[in-house]
């Protein structure tokens, strides 16, 4: 696709905006696709795509694998639990031992950041991030902005504030980055111990206080606490959290009455948001659901059109 030159999808940070609104446009076509009675399109047919999670994942990892299959391409999906990792291959050799199965497409998740632009290095195959450590989750940032730009009809200039464990999110990150392309406000908003103090070089506003917080913002996404990447208690309680940072039934009486609440999921009902809610925001967090299966088929064509170069590999 004209405009579209990338061959990895490794983080927001490195598209354009001009890129994104590639993704947006060919996304809207592939949604449409997903809603005809055969949802299959041959776009990827004869392509292979690895999934290779290193870490747990459900949404992310069928999503992926549900968007290589409706574009025809064939899916293996790879558990380093029953890999030779687990008997003391090095990631490296790994991913040269599946290089050797010639695939168009690696979508990796893994627990170190930025590492995949290392990766890259053994392999000719097309590689998309699916969560690398603190890092980024691009895909996931893609569906959010896409959300919202199909409900708002724009991202220009919004105001969006995001709340919860920003140290340990990769999803607040790149979701950052990317509504920063579009000239958004953006605001953060948190216990002390779980925003970085580097948060403020890039350019955000960094809050303590959420009901102040939330009274001007356009769009809010609530984010998970990550228990299991937490070494150490970052919050008294779960019970102090939920009083200063759950949205609960009191406090969305304070937001605009045509904002849009996200979560990047799987939500701890009445730790990040009151279970009252969840009849109110469970559809639009389907929403995201959906609209992340149309994000990664967008993002899987163009991965998957890019033809292997044997002098990519160093």
């Amino acid at each position: 696709m004209d405009g579209w030159q990338k061959k990895h999808l490794l983080g927001i940070k490195d598209l354009s905006r001009q890129e994104i609104e590639i993704i947006f446009e060919l996304a809207a076509s592939f949604k449409e696709l997903s809603q005809r009675e055969v949802k299959k399109a041959p776009a990827l047919r004869g392509k292979t795509m690895i999934n290779l999670f290193f870490e747990s994942s459900t949404r992310t990892r069928t999503s992926f694998e549900l968007a290589a299959k409706r574009l025809s391409a064939d899916v293996l999906n790879f558990s380093s639990s029953s890999s030779s990792l687990s008997k003391g291959e090095s990631l490296e050799d790994t991913i040269k031992n599946l290089e050797a199965y010639h695939p168009d497409i690696l979508v990796i998740r893994i627990g170190y950041s930025e590492c995949l632009h290392n990766l890259s290095r053994y392999t000719l195959a097309s590689i998309v991030n699916a969560g690398d450590g603190n890092s980024e989750h691009p895909t996931q940032a893609l569906l959010d902005m896409f959300t919202v730009k199909e409900i708002k009809g724009k991202l220009d200039g919004l105001s969006v504030l995001i709340v919860g464990d920003i140290t340990h999110s990769r999803v607040a990150r790149s979701n950052i980055f990317g509504f920063q392309k579009f000239s958004a406000h953006i605001k953060v908003c948190g216990p002390s111990t779980l925003i970085p103090y580097e948060f403020d070089k890039l350019g955000v506003e960094i809050s303590y206080d959420f009901d102040e917080a939330i009274r001007d913002a356009d769009v809010i996404i609530m984010l998970r606490i990550q228990k299991e990447r937490q070494e150490i208690s970052f919050f008294p309680s779960i019970r102090e959290y939920v009083e200063k940072f759950a949205l609960t039934a009191e406090r969305i009486k304070k937001i605009k009455k045509d904002c849009i609440i996200m979560h990047p999921g799987p939500v701890n009902w009445d730790v990040e948001i009151s279970s009252q809610l969840k009849e109110e925001l469970h559809p639009l967090i389907l929403k995201q659901v959906e609209n992340g299966l149309a994000i990664r088929m967008a993002v899987l064509y163009l991965a998957g059109t890019k033809k292997r170069k044997y002098e990519d590999i160093n």
